[in-house]
């Protein structure tokens, strides 16, 4: 069995990995690569190998660093099946037809350029109608129900705990007649304590594991001390009477914030402002929360559920879809709080809060997960005195705060828990991706100083035999 690393290797985005197991080829994930313009266009464009090749796809969850990419790969010939959990196909449904429209308005802003400088027009990387034939090729599969893929191939997926419908996959690999091999993928690894899904179900006795190492040499704040601070933070900037400013990911991270403020709010730690998500995906994505209470964790259903409450809904928070409520939000005066997407603020109704917004020093940017290199949060989190928006330039006046409690991606001790109940003996290959190397590298020195021998950080485009 050969495993080439494509995307995801050294960096957090455009996760994509091949196997090649008994003449057939399996792909791991289809993530579209964010980060600068002039480089992500030509890498999602261009696969490395003939999508018509491709026999099964398997996908982890329904984030767009893992799953954007699909339709451009239907587009160029692949025509197996690829398969979720039934919520990751419910998310892909609402996420894939989002970014097409995002593709389409980028290439509308891209060709405006383009025609200034006499250049022919640029073609979006795929459209809403590739989207559609796309989601043909979803399967829903169950947790813990064994697929057979082919002859000597089957998997199952396990709660990875990171958003909804998110999976680990479990591979059972019978190659040449010899005795049976187990391939983890981890997928993307939740949090144990983390609010709103049940926590991760460990994937066990493996004998490789491909894993993700996002936050591999950071450890989060306790749950306790971030409800606090949330509350202190919010607290300071109403009696500034200024905005709180949230770029969230449409799925998981928006939920997340949601229940934790309603929490507060119900608790008394929080004034009546009005709270307003600012997304139409993140309003779609609440809804497809709602229809699968079967990923809930147990604390939802005590707090809200058990009541017959909704623990996405309270009588301060406001949802917005239309255009017009959206630029209406500009001229309301604060105090407020604005829950907009993208998280990596490249793109999404979040830049015209954030252009409306940055330069004002009552306001707060507050920032609750991660940010890739070279993306617009990225640079307002470490603290860049200047950033460009819309091609603009603004002035970072606001007040800018992070916390990463709210990340929906394990941290080191977490990670550590995570293969500590597979056994030393038992596993004898770990790849680490889906980070970069100041959190990767730290972490595979921690897992070899645990006994771990083989632990590998692949480059893009490299093969291991196994």
């Amino acid at each position: 069995m050969k495993i080439q690393f494509i995307g995801g290797a050294r960096t957090v985005t455009g996760s994509l990995h091949l196997l090649h197991i008994n003449g057939k080829k399996i792909l791991l994930e289809c993530g579209l690569f964010q980060g600068r313009r002039k480089d992500t266009f030509e890498k999602n464009k261009n696969f490395p190998f003939d999508p018509q090749d491709i026999d099964i796809m398997i996908l982890s969850h329904a984030h767009i660093d893992h799953s954007g990419n699909i339709p451009n790969l239907v587009s160029k010939g692949f025509n197996g099946l690829i398969y979720a959990t039934a919520a990751t196909v419910d998310l892909c449904q609402i996420m894939l037809r989002d970014s097409a429209h995002l593709q389409e308005k980028d290439i509308e802003w891209v060709n405006k350029k383009r025609a200034k400088k006499s250049e022919p027009p640029a073609e979006p990387l795929y459209t809403l109608e590739d989207v559609e034939q796309a989601m043909e090729h979803f399967v829903g599969v169950q947790y813990n129900k064994t697929i057979e893929l082919f002859d000597g191939v089957s998997f199952s997926f396990r709660d990875a705990g990171h958003i909804l419908g998110s999976a680990g996959v479990h591979l059972e690999i019978k190659e040449d007649s010899s005795k049976k091999f187990s391939l983890g993928f981890s997928g993307d690894i939740g949090r144990p304590e983390s609010p709103v899904i049940k926590s991760p179900d460990i994937l066990r006795d493996l004998d490789a594991l491909i894993m993700e190492s996002t936050y591999g040499n950071r450890i989060h704040s306790p749950v306790e001390e971030v409800e606090e601070e949330l509350a202190q933070t919010i607290n300071m900037v109403v009696n500034d009477n200024g905005k709180v400013i949230i770029p969230a990911f449409a799925v998981g991270r928006t939920q997340t914030i949601v229940y934790v403020l309603h929490k507060l709010f119900d608790q008394g730690r929080i004034p009546e402002i009005p709270i307003y998500v600012d997304s139409p995906l993140a309003v779609d994505a609440t809804n497809v929360f709602r229809s699968h209470p079967e990923c809930l964790d147990r604390e939802t259903y005590r707090v809200f559920l058990h009541n017959g409450e909704d623990p996405f809904g309270f009588s301060r928070l406001k949802y917005i879809k239309k255009v017009d409520e959206s630029k209406e939000l500009n001229d309301k005066p604060g105090p407020m709080i604005i829950i907009s997407a993208s998280g990596m603020a490249e793109g999404g109704r979040i830049l015209h809060h954030l252009a409306n917004n940055i330069g004002n020093p009552r306001n707060l940017i507050l920032f609750v997960g991660y940010a890739a290199e070279q993306t617009l949060a990225r640079k307002i989190m470490d603290g860049e005195e200047k950033v460009n928006i819309f091609g603009e330039e603004y002035q970072v006046k606001a007040k800018v705060r992070t916390m990463d409690y709210f990340s929906a991606h394990a941290d080191q001790g977490e990670l550590l828990d995570y293969l500590r109940l597979n056994t030393t003996n038992k596993l004898k290959h770990i790849f680490l991706v889906h980070g970069e190397e100041d959190q990767a590298l730290p972490f595979r020195e921690k897992l070899l100083t645990r006994g771990h021998k083989n632990v590998d950080f692949p480059a893009s485009g490299s093969f291991y035999e196994i």
